[in-house]
């Protein structure tokens, strides 16, 4: 097993992590920003190193400075938790090239997986049912011409997409060239690469995931399903866990289906093989994440396994250690994710610091969050402040659990998404269990409206990051004079001083 594990990432995921290493023995190096260096991961870190500039390009994207660190710190491997470096397959290659352990699928798998168009065509030679489309990347004319072919709705999608960037539902004949131009733009921009494809847009479609754990002995099991069916603008916002409408026939072959996807990939590590179900109870592969996702929580809750442990221990080249048969589905939970934003102005950016913050707790709540109060929420990262999970016997109680934790959480000195999670928690069509993708639009059009005017948006979070810098400036120019509010300018601290006496403090 490891002595020292590097997590190239922060926030809540950061802090996850951590504290799996603890529970192991395992010590846990930290790297942070500028604006994070008072941020949690960094306060429960045994080592904490500085990596760059509050753009993500020039800390926590560097993979020369994180790879320089994990040396630096004596780190046996590292893990990337999600986003940032998480799918990137020449960060893992350079793991590799300096003898550090990457904590997750060998690169070539990230690629092939990574890439939607190579993953359609692996999984259907696999047998995994796949939404019916095109297995090639097309030129605009193609896209046209494909999509006359098996006929409109079809979702035009960024080959190297992910969180609904490069994607864009077409229902008439006359958008399509448009639509193609923006998802093309959008994913040149966003991931450096415009290639597209398209695909049957799927009536009334649920998303629902499979969760799938695979070692290096050839062993595959998953931990049955997550339903990921509310979603804004493609974006998941509420999962739960187990799904909805589930019949147990239909969870046997979903899960059947990701593992023969995690083996026909050499797969190795936690993974997340993404379907959508459709009106008739069919189901298609979506996408695989070779990564642990945002809402793992929610399964480790109904499941009682550990999955970034599991991750851990899968690296290390140890054997999983559960069969298939050992899962048990226990329960119901809910997953609402609370971020920095304003649902009653179209979901706008809403960065500051956190007057207040008080987060609920009792039987059956858990709370994933990589801030405190007195910490600023940025508009550098992914605005999130915290991952509220809320756990029952059954689907009801988790309900009624999620209304009271949602009720108890306390945020001042920002706007936050809880108002949203309150109305969806008490939306009989929510509480029915009967609803698909399409339920923020159809049912909460009213309410909450989702800005679609992407260059609206792009001017807020614009506005919002020139404020964030000119405070910034303003709190270095009063630390060079001397004021207060100024930070430390050391390259790393160590923290197993400390811990070691919280330690010896609660014997």
């Amino acid at each position: 097993m490891f002595k020292k594990i590097l997590i190239a990432n922060r926030g809540e995921i950061a802090v996850r992590v951590i504290r799996a290493c603890h529970e192991m023995d395992i010590e846990a190096v930290a790297v942070y920003s500028d604006v994070d260096r008072d941020a949690l991961h960094v306060r429960f870190a045994d080592e904490a190193y500085h990596v760059g500039a509050p753009a993500a390009t020039e800390s926590y994207l560097r993979m020369d400075r994180i790879i320089e660190v994990a040396k630096q710190s004596g780190a046996e491997a590292i893990h990337p938790g999600y986003g940032f470096l998480s799918e990137r397959a020449p960060f893992v290659e350079a793991c590799k090239k300096a003898g550090i352990v990457f904590i997750g699928p060998e690169a070539e798998v990230m690629q092939k997986m990574g890439d939607k168009v190579t993953a359609r065509q692996t999984m259907q030679a696999a047998g995994v049912p796949i939404v019916p489309g095109t297995t090639d990347a097309l030129t605009d004319e193609q896209a046209i011409d494909f999509s006359k072919e098996i006929g409109l709705p079809v979702m035009v999608k960024a080959s190297a997409g992910g969180g609904g960037k490069g994607m864009r539902l077409v229902k008439d004949e006359k958008d399509l060239q448009s639509a193609i131009e923006r998802a093309r733009s959008e994913a040149k921009a966003s991931f450096g690469d415009d290639t597209i494809y398209v695909e049957k847009f799927v009536e009334e479609p649920r998303h629902v995931e499979i969760q799938i754990l695979a070692d290096m002995h050839g062993h595959a099991i998953h931990l049955c399903e997550r339903e990921c069916s509310i979603q804004r603008r493609h974006q998941k916002v509420i999962e739960e866990a187990p799904a909805t409408r589930m019949t147990q026939e239909l969870r046997e072959a979903m899960g059947q289906a990701a593992v023969a996807a995690a083996k026909a990939v050499n797969y190795h590590g936690a993974g997340t093989c993404e379907f959508l179900v459709d009106k008739h109870m069919d189901f298609y592969f979506l996408e695989m994440n070779t990564r642990v996702q945002v809402e793992h929580a929610i399964t480790e809750e109904i499941t009682g396994v550990d999955i970034v442990k599991a991750m851990i221990r899968v690296a290390a080249g140890e054997p999983l250690g559960i069969e298939q048969s050992e899962i048990q589905i226990k329960g119901h939970s809910i997953e609402a994710r609370i971020y920095a934003e304003d649902p009653e102005k179209g979901f706008v950016p809403s960065p500051g610091e956190l007057v207040v913050y008080r987060p609920p707790g009792g039987i059956g709540v858990r709370v994933d969050t990589g801030v405190y109060q007195g910490a600023k929420v940025t508009v550098y990262y992914d605005p999130m402040v915290a991952k509220l999970v809320a756990t029952g016997r059954d689907r009801p109680e988790a309900i009624d659990r999620m209304r009271r934790a949602l009720r108890e959480f306390v945020v001042k000195g920002i706007k936050t998404s809880i108002p949203f999670h309150e109305v969806v928690m008490q939306h009989p069509v929510f509480v029915e269990g009967h609803y698909d993708t399409g339920f923020i639009d159809e049912h909460l059009g009213g309410t909450f409206v989702p800005r679609e005017d992407e260059e609206a948006e792009r001017v807020a979070y614009t506005m919002a990051a020139i404020a964030a810098y000119r405070a910034e400036k303003a709190r270095a120019a009063r630390a060079a004079s001397g004021g207060t509010g100024g930070g430390g300018g050391e390259a790393h601290w160590r923290h197993a001083g400390r811990r070691a006496q919280m330690r010896g403090g609660l014997r």
